[in-house]
């Protein structure tokens, strides 16, 4: 399985192999919205489909779009958690849906997969200030419906980036805030030239210092786009990507220093030869992240349509750090005499490197008519990974060459998947669902990492994942939905660097109840999922500071989830989410000690039985209002003990946002100024952390902040 299978791509292709030259004719703006529409078919699902989901489009984003990451934008959606190691929202941010984790929340960006294939995670700090390129977004919780790479163990994540323009225009964007903190973007379209030609693109850099000490980020982004539109057929060829250098924060903070000090920060404390406590200027995270896609998508007919985007991504960078009196034998150098004196410690400083690639295709054919709406998929991607460390320089030690390498692994994954799902009406009230998924993965490691003298895996997994569900039309306003679905996931490379894990496996059982009236919306769902060898965070973490997973044999959560949307008055707007839950390991194995000990049913770490929010917005006029946006998260275990110490406390924070649009007659056909301004109640409280035995760590947030930003649109 090292290379593509040619029958793959063969078939993949054959989806677009009809695409011709169009006419120049006048752009009809409906075929426009089919087409792009063409592009999300495999991948969406809407309120006809027995799945959870909430939907978020640009506009959405706009107002707090001033800087912060795409997971804190989205941290009030339902049953969402989000975190900052800067403590700021920008920089290393993270998100869990149901309790679980990125790493098994599913992401694709226009339908290719953008989760890391060997961690599994996914790293907005390498493309920062993406959402000013979102159209929009769709979260699925749970399993969803089939897509394109690693298993939807909590959510799914299907984001599409900007669609093409039919006007012309120029967009220049500035923020300032708390903590030094500035965004500098300018965005253009050319809209459509001669009816057919669009081209489009943004520049972006966002600094911050964040809120922890020495905790700072500097960030750059770009994104261009070009699309030939016709009749029946769009060509977008899109690139885009980001460089990040980070001081690292991923230690957090102890219990005890917290006390007195909220924004420490021990990454880079050394001890210098004179015995004095410094910190080292250069323990950063430094990469670079570059993405080509390359779409074709076609409508046949009004039955008939199909895409397939090939795609590339190259990813290169470190993690610098000051090894503080390091063994130098575990660096693979040899020890010396240094004036009479044997000398087997020094301050090295060291570089970890990964340099990486991913590529592949991902091909989807759509068929609709009055009865049958369905869909077929097929993807082959590659993953070629070289992990490798570098000793850079040492105290009084001569290197055997410059940039020393003491350790080098590489490592290789193929994935290939295959879906077919529909909906089938089979009455004016009921409709069927079905799908059907095949993934095969290959995964090979070769060579020493940096703890392990030969890490080598060589594993090969073949999952089959059924779904079937049913939405009834009690009326036009009443729907009910119910749904079982199972997924399966290979563990990551952290997973088999820790041991020796099994795959996981996921029966997802979801009921729900839908309202919907002119003046509100409400969602009621209740899930259970059934889990066989969760992987389930046990509190600790790497040296890359990467959570550390373990499987937990039974497990399950048991959930309800409410959201609504209420027009209360022609100014008055709400729209509250709820969310309870009970999430269980079954008989679990505590081997921390040495001596595996059931200690029988406990709390899955870091899932909190309690995520509410709630935002309230006025709207003085079409373009002046404010929002007032809550987030309350229960308390939560750092591990599976259920240790009292191991809990995080529960909080409630609350955000202001105020957005006035003013449109000129003249040149500037838009000016945007907005406000946001972040636990505007002043709250102290800490949104993640970890913990080892006898020791937790937390990770603070900023107390009462601010972001102010203006987008000029010419």
């Amino acid at each position: 399985m090292k290379h593509f299978s040619v029958a793959v791509i063969a078939v993949a292709l054959t989806l677009t192999s009809t695409v011709t030259a169009q006419n120049k004719q006048p752009q009809d703006t409906t075929k426009a919205e089919k087409l792009n529409e063409i592009v999300l078919k495999a991948t969406r699902v809407t309120k006809d489909n027995p799945v959870t989901f909430s939907n978020v489009t640009k506009e959405d984003l706009k107002s707090r779009n001033l800087g912060q990451d795409l997971p804190i934008l989205l941290s009030y959606l339902p049953n969402v958690v989000t975190t900052s190691d800067a403590g700021a929202g920008i920089g290393y941010t993270g998100i869990r849906v149901r309790g679980s984790d990125a790493t098994r929340v599913n992401v694709t960006l226009n339908g290719v997969p953008y989760n890391d294939s060997e961690s599994q995670g996914t790293f907005w700090v390498n493309l920062p200030d993406f959402a000013s390129s979102v159209e929009s977004l769709q979260l699925q919780r749970g399993v969803g419906t089939s897509t394109n790479g690693s298993g939807a163990f909590g959510a799914s994540l299907n984001i599409k980036t900007t669609d093409y323009s039919e006007e012309a225009q120029v967009a220049v964007s500035n923020s300032i805030g708390s903590f030094n903190s500035r965004k500098h973007s300018i965005q253009f379209t050319t809209g459509l030239l001669d009816d057919r030609w669009e081209f489009n693109g943004r520049a972006s850099q966002v600094y911050s210092d964040g809120f922890i000490d020495r905790a700072d980020s500097n960030l750059k982004s770009y994104y261009i786009s070009g699309a030939y539109v016709g009749d029946k057929t769009l060509i977008k060829a899109t690139i885009f990507g980001g460089q990040e250098r980070t001081y690292q924060a991923y230690y957090g903070v102890d219990l005890e220093t917290l006390k007195t000090n909220r924004t420490a920060n021990f990454a880079g404390f050394y001890i210098d030869a004179a015995g004095n406590e410094k910190f080292y200027n250069d323990q950063v995270d430094n990469y670079n992240q570059d993405h080509y896609q390359l779409l074709l998508s076609h409508r046949f007919n009004n039955n008939w349509s199909a895409s397939a985007t090939v795609h590339y991504t190259k990813g290169r960078g470190y993690f610098q750090e000051l090894q503080d009196d390091a063994r130098l034998t575990r660096y693979n150098l040899p020890t010396f005499t240094n004036n009479g004196q044997l000398v087997e410690r020094s301050d090295l400083e060291t570089r970890r490197w990964l340099d990486n690639e991913f590529y592949g295709i991902v091909s989807n054919l759509n068929y609709k008519n009055s009865v049958v709406d369905a869909s077929f998929g097929l993807a082959a991607n590659q993953y070629d990974g070289l992990h490798y460390g570098e000793v850079l320089a040492g105290e009084f030690i001569q290197l055997p060459e410059r940039s020393f390498r003491y350790y080098s692994n590489v490592s290789d994954k193929q994935e290939y998947n295959a879906f077919a799902k529909a909906n089938f009406t089979i009455t004016e009230k009921l409709s069927l669902f079905a799908d059907l998924q095949m993934r095969l993965i290959s995964y090979e490691t070769l060579g020493p990492d940096s703890k392990i003298a030969n890490f080598v895996t060589d594993e090969d997994y073949a999952f089959f994942n059924p779904k079937a569900g049913a939405v009834y039309n009690v009326n036009a306003s009443n729907r009910i939905y119910a749904s079982i679905a199972r997924a399966q996931r290979e563990p990551s490379r952290s997973d088999f660097k820790d041991g020796t894990p099994e795959p996981e496996d996921l029966l997802d059982y979801e009921l729900g109840y839908r309202i919907s009236k002119p003046d509100f919306n409400i969602n009621i769902n209740g899930y259970f999922m059934d889990y066989k060898n969760q992987l389930v965070l046990t509190g600790a973490i790497d040296d890359n500071g990467t959570p550390l997973r373990t499987n937990s044999g039974d497990s399950y959560r048991l959930g309800l989830e409410i959201d609504a949307q209420f027009r209360v008055t022609d100014k008055i707007f709400l729209q509250p989410n709820f969310a309870v839950s009970r999430n269980q390991n079954q008989d679990f194995i505590n081997d921390e000690n040495g001596t595996p000990t059931n200690i029988g049913d406990t709390e899955i770490a870091y899932s909190p039985s309690i995520v509410a929010g709630n935002a309230l917005t006025y709207k003085f006029n079409e373009g002046f209002e404010v929002s007032l946006l809550s987030k309350y998260v229960g308390s939560q275990q750092l591990d599976n003990t259920e240790n009292a110490i191991s809990q995080l406390e529960g909080y409630f924070v609350s955000d202001f946002n105020a957005q006035y649009i003013w449109t000129p007659k003249n040149l500037v056909k838009e000016v945007a100024f907005s406000v946001l301004v972040n636990n505007i109640l002043d709250e102290e409280y800490s949104s993640n952390g970890y913990a080892f035995p006898g020791s937790v760590f937390v990770f603070p947030q900023a107390r009462i902040n601010f972001l102010t930003g203006v987008t000029v649109t010419f």
